[in-house]
């Protein structure tokens, strides 16, 4: 679900240092006449996607991967030689790497609602997207969206490259849900799927977690009720959603390590209630950072997709989970505070019960949620087994 941080960014960055580069490509899928599961028909629907790698002649050596909550397809990889930093995985995605692209065709997309689209290497369709009927941006009559949406457009894409199997479907946090809504809905076309960071439906808890995402940008004056489009911007709503996003993404002791020398007494504290804390600081400016190219839309509608999922979208998780053929990995993180262990594991003996072929593996490291991106190559060998099985 996850917003990035600097200390992710070094930390992908430091990974792939000595990687041969993998320079990619952003393309665009275009598709008409999509109906949501809640029964609106959009006239079309635009998404960004990318490839790595070579689709072999029988199209059957292709992994997608799916994205987190604000993640984008940016999964391996750099658009220019010269780019900052490279894809959120670019630890495991890569020639040689345990998702091997000298042997799969790797394929991620942006989904419907991105958060980051006003960055410029993301096509998405949403509520900042022009309503064609109107001419105006769609703002908050935009329909309410699914994980099963998401899996939906990908289908699409997948039909359009004449792809009719996946060797893999493999997603982190968000991603992990459409990872299982493919093998629950399409179990004949998934060989395998691994949930990082997952759950297989959302409880109470998770859903009101959530809605403290959600709640800033709505008590934000300038959001006006979802039709600020032309106007400025939710940004203060936006920045402390943002905020709290990355605070539940990460454990405690990231932050008593990334602030060794925390001061409850500064002065600076002391002189007003208005002024903040060295880490509340950085909290903020990196949120800040991150609202230049999101959109407040956007993240409310992620929210409400995730707070929706329950595997199969039928209200019966046990039924849902007897139809996946696929061999599944559940990789919960250690420390993860925000979809903790517990829920992977219910999931994974849930469909050992049902007969199916599973297995679990933790991902061991100090920043929680996070762990299950910036950590994921600690599960290396356990991954690459599991697509070479």
């Amino acid at each position: 679900m996850l917003q990035k941080s600097l200390p992710l960014l070094f930390l992908l960055l430091a990974l792939s240092a000595n990687a041969d580069q993998l320079l990619v490509d952003k393309r665009e899928f275009v598709t008409e006449d999509f109906t949501t599961f809640g029964g609106t028909t959009l006239p079309e629907v635009r998404v960004g996607w990318e490839a790595y790698g070579e689709l072999n002649e029988d199209r059957s050596n292709v992994i997608l991967i799916t994205h987190f909550f604000s993640g984008t397809s940016h999964a391996a990889g750099r658009y220019h030689p010269d780019d900052p930093e490279p894809g959120y995985w670019d630890a495991i995605i890569g020639p040689g790497k345990a998702i091997d692209t000298d042997r799969f065709y790797v394929i991620s997309a942006d989904t419907l609602v991105n958060a980051n689209v006003h960055d410029e290497q993301v096509i998405t369709t949403g509520p900042a997207s022009i309503n064609p009927e109107t001419g105006q941006a769609w703002g908050s009559d935009f329909p309410v969206v699914t994980i099963r949406d998401f899996v939906e457009v990908q289908r699409r894409l997948l039909d359009s490259l004449g792809i009719e199997r996946l060797h893999a479907v493999i997603g982190a946090s968000m991603g992990s849900f459409q990872a299982l809504e493919w093998a629950v809905t399409y179990p004949e076309r998934v060989e395998r799927m691994v949930s990082a960071i997952g759950a297989a439906r959302m409880g109470p808890w998770e859903v009101a977690l959530l809605e403290s995402w959600a709640r800033p940008i709505r008590l934000d004056p300038n959001w006006r009720a979802g039709r600020y489009y032309g106007q400025e911007r939710p940004l203060d709503g936006l920045t402390t959603s943002l905020m709290q996003i990355t605070l539940n993404a990460l454990h405690p002791d990231f932050f008593d390590r990334r602030f060794p020398q925390h001061d409850n007494l500064t002065d600076r504290a002391l002189a007003g209630i208005d002024s903040g804390f060295a880490v509340t600081d950085w909290l903020e400016e990196r949120a800040r950072q991150r609202a230049l190219v999101s959109d407040a839309n956007h993240i409310l509608y992620l929210v409400r997709a995730s707070q929706l999922f329950i595997a199969g979208h039928d209200g019966d998780l046990d039924s849902a989970l007897e139809r996946v053929q696929a061999r599944t990995l559940f990789l919960p993180a250690e420390g993860d505070l925000l979809l903790r262990p517990q829920l992977a594991r219910d999931a994974h003996r849930q469909l050992e019960a049902a007969g199916a072929n599973s297995r679990l593996q933790t991902i061991p490291g100090p920043m929680g949620h996070l762990n299950g991106v910036a950590g994921i190559a600690a599960v290396s060998d356990t991954l690459a087994d599991f697509l070479a099985d």
